[in-house]
């Protein structure tokens, strides 16, 4: 089988790694078309040896394209995920617009794959910190059921998009030449700092993105009763978002049991031996498929609690790669079918 594929937001940094994944994993693509705002529009994008001309996704006629891999932010999806969808397309949009719908699946493809299948249309990405934590932490609730999740992110400046990515850049520059950090993304300097606020404040004093890994969570796993609280921080690293999580089971587990829980996961390496200083950080996630875990040990403050770490690159698996199996899964083709077969 080979597809019809469209990318939408392709001139954004998700949209990009996008094309790079579909190369990456020789995803059947028969006709590729790009889309973005009316300002991207006419740019010309080079993917698989051919320059393709961006389009106005605005006016753009979806009509024989099998999937729509959609990160053009949620306004853009509300508007044009249900017009593409109802042309024929599978939507598999990146934004929050569809997240918390009961009609639309939301899909980590190795959590809970299969609920893919239930789609109208349209299936939702979840936020980059919930894949990152629940590739970790879906392990674990399959052989013991969890009571509680304390999560604190700590998240890098490309989940802001190109805007991050250039306010550390510019920061760095500025501090490098003797000037003070000039800020625009963040309400604060980010470069040597620790911002602990994303996106926007909102119920009980929590942030939209704190909301997001609670109500995704519950979602995904099929938990509505998960208790998770969570602080998200944003820090000067690129790429790669990480995790200090705190669970506590319905019965004790062991580093030892978790170890082996997590080693058996598709997605998932353990990098964890104290011994050797050997654990993950950031910038062993970045341009990985993997997330990584380490640092599991025992909560020696609660009986039947562990702690861990863990740390996925925001772009790859935070975003476009889970995208991508979601198609793969839902159409039975490429990298992610041939090794769930």
């Amino acid at each position: 089988m080979s597809l019809s594929v469209a990318v939408v937001g392709a001139t954004g940094v998700v949209g990009q790694e996008f094309l790079r994944v579909l190369e990456q994993r020789r995803f059947p693509v028969k006709q590729l078309r790009l889309m973005a705002s009316a300002r991207s529009a006419g740019k010309r994008v080079s993917w698989g040896g051919t320059d393709h001309v961006v389009e106005d996704l605005a006016t753009a006629d979806f009509r024989g394209v099998d999937l729509a891999l959609f990160s053009a932010g949620s306004g853009p999806s509300k508007t044009e995920a249900p017009r593409v969808a109802k042309q024929g397309a599978l939507v598999v949009d990146n934004s929050s617009a569809w997240r918390m719908d009961p009609a639309v699946p939301l899909i980590v493809p190795q959590v809970n794959g299969e609920a893919a299948h239930g789609h109208h249309g349209i299936i939702a990405n979840p936020n980059c910190s919930t894949i990152i934590l629940l590739m970790a932490l879906a392990p674990l609730e399959r052989r013991v059921r969890i009571k509680r999740l304390v999560v604190s992110t700590y998240q890098a400046v490309s989940g802001s998009g190109q805007p991050g990515l250039d306010e550390l850049d510019r920061q760095v520059a500025e501090e490098a030449a003797g000037k003070p950090p000039t800020t625009k993304t963040y309400p604060y300097p980010i470069h040597r700092n620790a911002i602990p606020f994303v996106q926007a404040f909102a119920e009980g004093g929590l942030t939209t993105e704190e909301w997001k890994l609670v109500k995704e969570s519950r979602r995904i796993l099929s938990r509505p009763d998960l208790r998770v609280t969570a602080t998200c921080v944003r820090i000067p690293v690129r790429r790669a978002h990480s995790e200090a999580v705190n669970v506590e089971f319905e019965r004790p587990v062991t580093p030892e049991e978790a170890r082996a829980w997590l080693e058996a996961a598709p997605g998932v390496r353990v990098v964890d031996e104290p011994g050797r200083l050997l654990f993950p950080t950031p910038r062993d996630a970045e341009d990985q498929d993997d997330v990584l875990v380490g640092r599991i040990r025992k909560d020696p403050s609660l009986e039947g609690a562990l702690d861990f770490w863990c740390t996925g690159d925001q772009i790859r698996k935070g975003a476009a790669l889970n995208a991508v199996e979601i198609a793969e899964q839902v159409f039975g083709v490429g990298a992610f079918a041939a090794a769930r077969r």
